[in-house]
């Protein structure tokens, strides 16, 4: 930083360089955003959790994905720590892989006000058979570069 900025004021963060436990679940975590430093700049912010893991609700056993947020942000960025800990909140939260991937979107979606966001949940199979859910705000804002996904395909997925 050059000797006339100042450091943004954090203090808002209730996560953020403090011990925090996992929330009970996803609608008791708590997202978190800290102020876009280039709110005019159209770019591509991506998050990727490979170890998503949620409850199936009518079995109780594990389901696992490979989740990739991607988002153009406008005034907001998701505080990363405050989506971990939401995130890892599935761990104990019975829903099908439609409505995890549908209900971190629109989280997002709330909490940030994203000129952009989509979300690719690639769930690995049950039955032998895997389940992808996509969902994005609309189509992407002109001039967005937009990589692929960067899921390997694996048995079972052309």
């Amino acid at each position: 930083m050059t000797g006339t900025s100042r450091m943004p004021d954090y203090k808002h963060l209730k996560q953020l360089g403090r011990a925090t436990s996992l929330p009970a679940s996803p609608d008791a975590a708590v997202l978190e955003s800290v102020p876009n430093p280039h709110p005019r700049t159209l770019y591509l912010v991506r998050f990727t959790q490979p170890e998503f893991t949620s409850l199936c609700p009518m079995t109780g056993q594990p389901d696992f994905a490979h989740l990739v947020i991607d988002y153009a942000p406008a005034a907001k960025l998701v505080e990363s720590k405050s989506l971990k800990l939401f995130l890892a909140s599935f761990r104990n939260h019975g829903a099908f892989h439609e409505d995890c991937t549908l209900m971190i979107a629109k989280r997002l979606v709330a909490a940030l006000k994203p000129r952009w966001l989509r979300i690719g949940g690639y769930w690995y199979p049950r039955g032998g058979m895997p389940i992808d859910v996509f969902w994005q705000t609309g189509a992407p804002p002109k001039g967005l570069w937009l990589p692929d996904q960067g899921v390997a395909p694996y048995r079972g997925r052309g």
